[in-house]
C-alpha cells in the first residue's frame, strides 16, 4: 500500500471557545418540585443547569471557565449493598426535592496506593455539555481503566473537551475488584444475569439504559451513543461487542488500548476460592486455608452467607498488583449468557463502526512497575536501561499487536461494520518530548492528554511535553476525527488525511505523530506480526542471554498478550491447577 504523509499546518475554527457570561442551553428542562437524601433541595429559580430526569431533578453547574455545563454524581442505580451486593443493578427510587449534581459522586471501593478508598455506594455518573443552543448532540461514554480493580470516573472529565466534540460527554463509576466480578458457586441465584458473574458488565449495561432514557433532557441524542474505554475500560468496551445483552445499546464503539480479554470461569473460581480463603481462616470459620478453598468451591448456602458478611474494605484488598495478568484477578468470565462460552471465537457481534488505539509504548509503565525494574526505575542506569529497554521494546510490540492488528484479524470475517485501526507514535522522539516521557514513549494512556487538557493523571511523566505547537496541533486533529466518528460513525472530513478502514487484504493504521512544531500524520500498516516479534527477540544480541531468559520468564510473561510467548518459551502458567 502506498503510504501518505502530511504535516499540517492547519487549524479547526470548530475548536474556538466563545466564553459566555451566563449559561444558554437551549435543551429541555421541565421544571417541577422533586426530596430524598443530603443531596437534595427545593429548587427555589429555574435554570438550565435544573434538569428533569425520570426519577427527579437535579442541579448541575455552569464552569465558566471552559464556557461547559456538568452534572456530576448522578445515580443510575440503586446502591448494591445488603441483598444487591452481588446482584444486577436496579432502578433507582425517585425523588422529590432537587438531586445536589454540583458534588463529584462516590468512587467505587477500592485499594489505591495501598488504601481503601471509596464507598458501596457508587453505582453514579457525570454528564457534560457544551454551553450552546444545541440539542441532539452525540454522546460519549467514557468507562475508566484500572483493570477493573480501581478507577475513577473522573479519570478523564469532559471540561475541556465538549466544545471540541460538540457532543455530550458521559463517564460512569461501576462496581470494581471482587465486587464487580466474583464466579464463586455459592453466589449463583439462578438469574443468568446474576450468575454470569459479571457484575461490573451489567453495571455499564444499566448506565447506558439510564443514558438512553434520560439524556434527550440534557439535549443528547439517545440513538447516536458512542460508547468508549481505556485499558480495562476498552477491554469491557470489546466485551460489549460480543455480548447479547448490549445489543442495540450503542452505535459506534472507541477501544483506547484494549484488546480482547476473557477468562474461564471454573478456572477462575479457583483463584477467587483461593484469595478469600485467608479470610476464612482469620474469622475462624475452618482451621485450615486448603479446607477453606474447598468449602468456597462449593454452592452452599453457608458459603453465601460468609461472603455477603465479608466487609467491602477486605474484599477490594484482596488479588492487588495483577499488572494486566488475568491470572491474578480474573474478570470478564464466559458464562455463557453475558459472554458467549467461545468468547472472542465467536462468529456473532454487536457490529458498529469501531476505532482502536494504541501507543507504542504500551508495556513501558508496566515493565517499569514490574518487580525486576520498580528497585532501579528511578535511576535506570545503564545497565537497567538496556534491559529496559529489552523488555519495553518488545513487550510494546506484542501489546500493540494485542491492542489493534490481533485483534482486528479475528474480527473481520464476521464484523461488517467499519474498523479504524490507530497508533499513537508521539513520545518516542526524546528529543521532542524531553525527560521523562521520553523513556516511557508513547505509553499506555497517551491519548488522556491529547484528549483532556485538564488531566494529571501523567502530569510526572509528560511534564510539558504536550505544551508545544505540534502536540497542540497532533490533539486538534485527533479530536477533529473523534468529532466526526462520533457524530456520523466515520471519522473522515475536510482538511484531514482520509483515514482508510482496516480490512483483511488493506491492514491500513493511521499514525498520529509530531514533533515540536507541526504534527505528523500518515496512513501505513502493521510492520510485524506476532512471530516476527519473537524471532526479534531470540536474535537480539543487546543483554546477555541468561538476563534475557529471565526477562522473558519473569517479565513479559502471563500478560494480556503472552499466549504465544508463554508456549515458546515454556514460560510457567501463573494459574491454579
Amino acid at each position: 500500500m502506498k503510504t501518505s504523509f502530511y504535516k499540517f499546518k492547519t487549524t479547526f475554527a470548530f475548536l474556538g471557545l466563545i466564553t459566555l457570561a451566563t449559561p444558554t442551553v437551549g435543551f429541555s428542562q421541565e421544571n417541577s418540585l422533586p426530596s430524598h437524601n443530603e443531596n437534595i433541595t427545593t429548587p427555589t429559580t429555574a435554570d438550565s443547569t435544573l434538569i428533569k430526569t425520570q426519577y427527579g431533578l437535579i442541579q448541575g453547574y455552569y464552569d465558566q471557565i471552559n464556557n461547559v455545563i456538568q452534572w456530576t454524581g448522578i445515580p443510575y442505580a440503586k446502591s448494591p449493598t445488603g441483598e444487591l451486593r452481588w446482584k444486577k443493578p436496579v432502578d433507582v427510587e425517585p425523588w422529590n426535592g432537587v438531586f445536589d449534581a454540583t458534588k463529584a459522586g462516590q468512587v467505587a471501593m477500592q485499594l489505591k496506593n495501598n488504601n481503601i478508598i471509596g464507598s458501596d455506594d457508587s453505582l453514579n455518573l457525570n454528564i457534560y455539555r457544551p454551553n450552546n443552543h444545541k440539542n441532539n448532540l452525540p454522546v460519549l461514554v467514557y468507562i475508566h481503566g484500572g483493570n477493573n480493580q480501581i478507577g475513577t470516573a473522573m479519570e478523564m472529565t469532559g471540561n475541556t473537551l465538549v466544545t471540541d466534540l460538540d457532543a455530550i460527554f458521559v463517564s460512569i463509576n461501576y462496581r470494581l475488584g471482587p465486587l464487580g466480578f466474583n464466579p464463586l458457586p455459592a453466589l449463583q441465584t439462578g438469574d443468568k444475569l446474576e450468575d454470569s458473574g459479571n457484575y461490573a458488565l451489567l453495571d455499564i449495561a444499566k448506565s447506558l439504559d439510564w443514558i438512553k432514557q434520560n439524556i434527550a433532557q440534557f439535549g443528547g441524542d439517545p440513538n447516536n451513543i458512542t460508547v468508549s474505554g481505556f485499558s480495562a475500560g476498552g477491554r469491557d468496551v470489546m466485551a460489549m461487542l460480543i455480548s447479547p445483552i448490549f445489543k442495540d445499546k450503542f452505535q459506534q464503539a472507541i477501544s483506547f488500548s484494549g484488546g480482547m480479554t476473557v477468562a474461564d470461569k471454573d478456572d477462575s473460581i479457583k483463584v477467587f476460592a483461593k484469595a478469600i480463603a485467608p479470610l476464612v481462616v482469620e474469622d475462624k470459620i475452618k482451621p485450615t486455608e486448603e479446607q477453606a478453598y474447598q468449602w468456597l468451591l462449593t454452592n452452599q448456602s453457608e458459603v453465601k452467607k460468609y461472603l455477603y458478611s465479608i466487609s467491602s474494605d477486605r474484599l477490594v484488598a484482596l488479588m492487588g498488583n495483577a499488572g494486566i495478568r488475568m491470572s491474578v484477578f480474573p474478570h470478564l468470565y464466559n458464562d455463557g449468557y453475558v459472554i458467549p462460552k467461545d468468547g472472542f471465537n465467536t462468529q456473532h457481534y454487536n457490529s458498529v463502526p469501531l476505532i482502536m488505539l494504541t501507543g507504542t509504548g504500551e508495556f513501558s509503565l508496566f515493565a517499569q512497575s514490574s518487580p525486576y525494574f520498580s528497585q532501579e526505575a528511578g535511576s535506570l542506569t545503564t545497565k537497567a536501561s538496556a534491559e529496559f529497554q529489552f523488555a519495553n521494546k518488545y513487550g510494546s510490540r506484542l501489546y500493540e499487536l494485542f491492542n489493534v492488528t490481533d485483534s482486528a484479524n479475528k474480527m473481520a470475517p464476521f464484523y461488517p461494520a467499519n474498523i479504524f485501526g490507530v497508533t499513537i507514535k508521539y513520545g518516542e522522539d526524546q528529543n521532542t518530548v524531553g525527560l521523562p516521557m521520553g523513556i516511557f514513549g508513547a505509553f499506555h494512556g497517551v491519548f488522556i492528554p491529547l484528549m483532556d487538557h485538564s488531566s494529571d493523571n501523567y502530569e510526572k511523566i509528560i511534564g510539558n511535553a504536550f505544551e508545544t505547537k505540534g502536540a497542540k496541533q497532533l490533539s486538534m486533529i485527533f479530536k477533529q476525527y473523534l468529532h466526526n466518528f462520533i457524530h456520523h460513525g466515520n471519522p473522515n472530513g475536510d482538511d484531514l488525511i482520509y483515514w482508510e478502514n482496516w480490512t483483511a487484504k488493506n491492514q491500513s493504521l493511521l499514525y498520529l505523530n509530531a514533533d515540536r512544531q507541526q504534527a505528523q500524520i500518515y496512513m501505513g500498516e502493521q510492520k510485524w506480526n506476532y512471530q516476527d516479534v519473537l524471532n526479534q527477540m531470540d536474535n537480539d544480541q543487546s543483554i546477555d542471554a541468561k538476563v534475557k531468559k529471565t526477562l522473558i520468564a519473569e517479565v513479559l510473561n502471563g500478560r494480556w498478550f503472552s499466549h504465544e510467548l508463554d508456549l515458546k518459551y515454556k514460560n510457567k502458567s501463573l494459574w491454579i491447577k
